[in-house]
């Protein structure tokens, strides 16, 4: 069978067949850098990663581009709040990006450009666009694109410009022809601080959001590759507006495959940083081990919803306890992957079906069983390498097991101070939240005189 994917563009499941045969060239929307990664950028993160590693795991060669989104109104805003530069605030979440991602297994993708880098490449294209009557200048030093004068706008989307416009104010134009039309290049404003400006033809200011990616994309994977993937959010109108800037450019298709995660939900919202219900992943991390996050997200189909609550991280934790306690019940084997046997061919074919992971989860509890009646080294040396390949199973099984059900002692510990700061300043009712949400993770607190101490429930 061979790699079929959900591709946005056509609405359906198609045949995957890349550009150049057995080279796959991917690139993925990344963060704006001005806070820290919240869960629902780890969903993002880890779902594409997935993406890749199956890619690899079938033979293929992969150009994984991630960029990342250093300058931004948000960004400016923030760095002027802060008392810092923009690119002293960029570079500090670029850390903490970075070590979020390696904590949750997140291979580093093959390049991870950072939009400030690609300035003239964007300025560049808009040249093209303005040449080609797609983009045009308004008085206040702004260029924006004309979004009528492009004929494909709105397929990615499946609105049309009469749709769009009907969900349009129009009492403000800011000077544009349609207001529809988009910002390619904003014009500085004299109190934003001097790392936010380039010079350019068209006067000192910064490149829009959506011109970066369609730069950064064409110079490092060609005017036209295989896959663009982001949240479902991008969709409209980032990504739509990629299309038009990209095809609008070029004259060529842009990205040939369309690919877009679900979002984390909490109480049947998205996670955001707008709606204020967003939980970074280094809080998450303070109560779960980062294997039981990446789990929770990789046994979720990337397209479907997935909604946040400790019981279901909980429940996570429960099941991956179940694989591992197979790995320690006897050693894996080394082996290469073995695609005839059945297991395996199982776990390939719902892999090989738009990146069927809850179906691939599904093979592995089967693979666990089966260990645990044969106490086979080489079915459980397959139950590794085939979670592997998720990016999951690769620990030691008794240091996993061990760890208790609420992650490491640092996370443990983290709660059970979190506890103590609750009941000093007399909020009883978190202190037995908390204490409540610990059984749940098999933690028994013990109060004494001299401290609280902890032990696994028996």
């Amino acid at each position: 069978m061979s790699l079929r994917i959900y591709n946005t563009l056509a609405r359906a499941v198609e045949d995957f067949h890349p550009v150049e045969a057995g080279h796959v060239r991917m690139y993925v929307c990344g963060m704006t850098v001005y806070d820290l990664c919240h869960l629902g950028h780890a969903r993002s993160m880890v779902a594409f990663d997935v993406v890749q590693r199956w890619l690899r795991t079938s033979g293929l060669k992969v150009t994984y581009v991630r960029n990342i989104t250093d300058i931004d109104d948000k960004i400016i805003k923030r760095a002027v709040e802060n008392g810092e530069t923009v690119r002293g605030l960029t570079d500090r979440m670029i850390d903490a990006l970075r070590q979020d991602a390696d904590a949750l297994g997140i291979q580093r993708p093959d390049h991870e450009p950072r939009a400030t880098d690609y300035v003239p490449q964007m300025l560049a294209m808009i040249g093209q666009l303005e040449h080609k009557g797609l983009a045009y200048r308004v008085g206040s030093g702004d260029v924006n694109y004309a979004v009528r004068k492009f004929p494909g706008y709105g397929k990615l989307s499946g609105k049309s410009l009469d749709e769009l416009h009907a969900g349009e104010r129009v009492a403000v134009l800011d000077g544009k022809d349609d207001p529809l039309d988009f910002v390619l290049w904003k014009s500085a404003k004299p109190a934003e601080p001097e790392d936010a400006k380039w010079d350019s033809v068209y006067g000192k200011g910064r490149p829009g959001w959506h011109i970066e990616c369609s730069a950064m994309s064409c110079e490092l994977l060609g005017e036209t590759f295989d896959i663009h993937g982001g949240g479902a959010d991008l969709q409209f109108p980032h990504h739509e507006n990629e299309i038009a800037q990209s095809e609008g450019a070029t004259g060529k298709p842009f990205a040939r495959t369309w690919m877009h995660n679900g979002f984390i939900n909490v109480d049947n919202e998205k996670m955001s940083k707008s709606l204020g219900n967003f939980f970074t992943i280094r809080e998450v991390l303070k109560v779960f081990d980062a294997e039981t996050v990446r789990f929770f997200v990789v046994r979720s189909h990337y397209r479907s919803p997935l909604n946040y609550s400790d019981v279901h991280l909980n429940d996570a934790r429960g099941a991956l306890k179940r694989l591992y306690t197979a790995l320690a019940l006897v050693a894996p084997a080394d082996a290469a992957l073995d695609w005839a046997n059945p297991y395996a061919a199982r776990f390939k074919a719902a892999m090989d079906e738009d990146f069927g992971t809850p179906d691939a989860v599904a093979v592995l509890f089967d693979l666990a069983g089966e260990v645990n009646k044969t106490r086979s080294a080489e079915l459980a040396g397959l139950l590794k390498a085939l979670g592997g390949s998720l990016g999951l199973l690769q620990g030691e099984p008794q240091r996993f097991l061990q760890a208790g059900a609420g992650g490491d002692e640092a996370a443990i510990q983290a709660q059970i101070d979190a506890r103590a700061a609750a009941k000093k300043a007399r909020d009883f009712a978190e202190a037995d939240r908390i204490r409540n949400q610990l059984l749940a993770q098999g933690i028994v607190l013990k109060d004494s005189a001299s401290g609280t101490t902890w032990e696994a429930a028996s």
